[in-house]
């Protein structure tokens, strides 16, 4: 870890990409290429600054166009499944499901930028709590912020790198560190690592406020939705069911806008976006902006991704998340992988990512009545959403696997590109996924149930640079 660590401390880095910092540093500039960590946390207002340079670093370019952020991650779990098909192009290698070795760029990047970011959750932790000139308050909803950071990322690389939570709690998983290191710690499990995310996620909702800077910030309801998310892969149904209903608000009918669908997926401002990444034109990432790169065939992007038939058929003609049209009037065979795409999408190089909509709440808590034996109140939320979706849905009367499949569905419908969702699920429920339709790379990337391709191997370096991880590590991995 020490190659790792080393390189990060503090992030006075990220002071100099936002547009604010603090007095001190305004009135009194100096040739220098940071700012000190006492500057930093000698107010509200330096802090929060720190934040906007971490936040910054979601979207940013990190190494490659399928390497870049969080979206890049999304995005490749997406691509992993049966509702999308990529050419061979970026993000090629996670379509066919092979890019998971300890020396292939999409392991080294997860692995590097999820420490990179867990560890400016630490820096900012560490200093705030070490600050005199914070308030109690102000401490209290700021450390909070950086729980929310940690509990966030270390989901997202338990995710990619083990097993799910129900196959083995005692399975080796990423080391864990709470605070700024120079050496490298060993490996823990599934089930210490999920405590500790659920640990930072509770204290988060505790010390987080609704208030916030803008929609690309964590908040209480933000710190919720991730608690929501871990909830689902634990299988903690009542958990789950509290914290997205705290996430959205509780009244579906007022955080949903149909009309919005269709509005190009690139404004976090959207009602229906709790928390999304936002881009702005004199800071733009360019055409590292998947999935909005990716699926655009409009714009001279990379235009890379199509849409499987069988998917498509999913959709009724009156469904307004059915937003597909043919690629062009040359490709006339439906079983061309080229055949359909979605509009879902429009590229802008000021075009937001969404990371956590109202939607996928809405539905983890129907999941989540659904696995308490609430099925009134299963399919009530879930005819809610599908009403608003299409004017001519017809509520639900399934009970048992076909009510949790019906709205595994519907989340497949509703965020299809966005998080990965189909992975995800999939994942957690330990169903794999098969290929159907008119995919370009079909049985040679399924994934069975508790397949290994459901998870990446430990990078090499971080093996090499850290004697606490076995050599062996990646043996039947």
């Amino acid at each position: 870890m020490k190659n790792l660590i080393s390189r990060i401390f503090i992030a006075i880095v990220a002071l100099l990409i936002v547009t604010s910092c603090s007095k001190d540093f305004l009135d009194e500039p100096q040739p220098t290429a940071g700012v000190s960590e006492t500057v930093v946390f000698s107010s509200r207002e330096g802090v929060e600054a720190f934040i906007s340079g971490i936040m910054r670093r979601f979207r940013g370019q990190y190494t490659n166009v399928d390497s870049a952020g969080l979206n890049s991650i999304f995005f490749a779990r997406s691509l992993k499944g049966n509702d999308l098909i990529q050419s061979d192009t970026w993000f090629g290698s996670d379509y066919a499901n092979t890019n998971r070795e300890p020396t292939y760029r999409r392991t080294i990047f997860t692995w590097n930028y999820c420490y990179y970011m867990i560890n400016q959750a630490n820096a900012l932790i560490s200093g705030v709590e070490e600050s005199n000139a914070l308030s109690v308050d102000d401490k209290k909803e700021l450390t909070s912020y950086g729980y929310a950071l940690r509990g966030f990322f270390y989901h997202q690389l338990v995710l990619e790198f083990c097993p799910s939570y129900s196959v083995d709690v005692n399975y080796p998983a990423p080391p864990i560190y709470t605070g700024l290191s120079m050496i490298g710690n060993s490996m823990s499990t599934v089930g210490e690592l999920y405590k500790f995310i659920e640990s930072d996620l509770i204290k988060a909702v505790d010390g987080l406020k609704e208030d916030r800077l803008g929609k690309s910030y964590i908040n209480k309801s933000v710190a919720n939705g991730i608690l929501a998310q871990v909830y689902q892969v634990m299988g903690n149904w009542s958990g789950a069911e509290i914290a997205a209903k705290a996430a959205y608000g509780g009244n579906p009918l007022a955080v949903l806008n149909a009309a919005s669908y269709r509005l190009g997926f690139d404004d976090y401002s959207n009602i229906e976006w709790i928390w999304g990444s936002a881009q702005r034109s004199d800071q733009t990432n360019y055409y590292y902006n998947a999935p909005a790169v990716m699926t655009d065939h409009m714009v001279p992007s990379y235009a890379a991704t199509f849409i499987n038939k069988d998917f498509v058929s999913l959709f009724s003609p009156t469904d307004v998340r059915g937003y597909f049209q043919m690629k062009s009037a040359s490709i006339s065979d439906v079983n061309d992988y080229r055949y359909w795409i979605t509009r879902k999408f429009s590229f802008s190089f000021a075009g937001d990512n969404p990371i956590i909509r109202t939607p996928e709440m809405i539905l983890i808590e129907a999941e989540a009545k659904a696995n308490l034996g609430d099925n009134e109140g299963a399919h009530n939320l879930l005819f809610v959403l599908q009403k608003n979706r299409d004017v001519n849905a017809i509520m639900s009367s399934n009970t048992g696997s076909a009510l949790i499949d019906e709205i595994l569905i519907e989340r497949r419908k509703e965020l299809y590109a966005e998080v990965g969702v189909e992975w995800f699920d999939a994942k957690r429920l330990r169903k794999g996924i098969i290929r159907t339709g008119n995919h370009r790379i079909g049985e040679a990337a399924n994934l069975s149930v508790d397949d290994k391709k459901f998870f990446l191997k430990i990078p090499q370096a971080e093996i090499d640079a850290n004697p606490l991880i076995p050599k062996d590590i990646n043996s039947n991995r």
